[in-house]
Parts: C-alpha cells; structure tokens; sequence
C-alpha cells in the first residue's frame, strides 16, 4: 500500500508543472501568430518594462542561466525583435535593446494576458484570489531561489 505522501495528486510540484505546462500551452496561439514563443515573450515584458538592460540583468530577472538567455536573445534579434551592443563601460557586459519592431509587438500584443487569465478563470479561481496567489508563488520563488 502506497503512503500518502508517495501519491501524484498529493505532490505540490506535480500540480504546479501541470498549471504552469498548461498556462504556457494557453499562450501558444496568441504568441505563435506573431512568430513568438512564450520564453521570448518573458524577454519582451521585461524588456517593455525596462528597454535597454544587460543580459545579466535580464537572465536574473526570469530566473535563467545566462547561457540559457544568450541563444534566446539572439533568435530575437535575428528576427529583428532586440538589438544586442557592447557595453560603452565595459565591452564584456552585452546590452539588449528593442528594436521598433519589438516596441510594436507590445500593442499588438495588448490583450494576451487578459485572453490568458479569462481562459485560467473558473469557479474556484476568480480575478479577486490574483494578488494572494501571486503573494504565495512569490514566496515559495524566494524561498527556493534563494530570493535572486
């Protein structure tokens, strides 16, 4: 006989892959259309909160490896997304700019996140139970990232 705690359905990482798979799976259509994929639509928010950041700064903020990062950013700027330059200080640090393209991208992405959260909404998961969810996500993310 199997001890509780052995069980799938009682595994707390088990149902946060799953949520996260099927979120990102959920952005897929929107993004696809628009030749994205949802880790390059991460860059994008980060980038359209702050243009114009090192790519240290950028794998830090999504919890990557810088190596991780790098290929990423360059298949964006092949696509003419981002622009990556030499530090003017420091040319070993590589600095990550959005192009036009990549500013536009923001307004023609404008109602993915409301289309992601309307699919996401059900009768136990309402708009009003967001800020508490985001406040518990965010502390087990320190807790286990050591608050990065």
């Amino acid at each position: 006989m199997i001890k509780d705690e052995f069980k799938l359905d009682n595994q707390l990482c088990f149902r946060l892959y799953t949520a996260s798979r099927l979120l990102t799976q959920a952005y897929h259509p929107l993004l696809s259309e628009h030749g994205l994929t949802y880790p390059q639509y991460l860059v994008l928010l980060v980038l359209w909160e702050k243009d114009a950041q090192p790519v240290n700064d950028i794998a830090r903020r999504l919890y990557l490896e810088t190596n991780t990062v790098t290929p990423l950013l360059q298949r964006m700027e092949k696509e003419g997304f981002l622009v990556r330059t030499r530090g003017k200080k420091d040319a070993r640090m590589m600095i990550v700019t959005l192009t036009d393209e990549g500013r536009r991208l923001q307004d023609k992405l404008a109602g993915v996140p409301f289309a992601v959260g309307k699919a996401a909404m059900c009768e136990s998961f309402t708009p009003e139970m967001l800020p508490g969810l985001y406040k518990t996500l965010d502390d087990i993310i320190v807790k286990l990232g050591g608050g990065r």
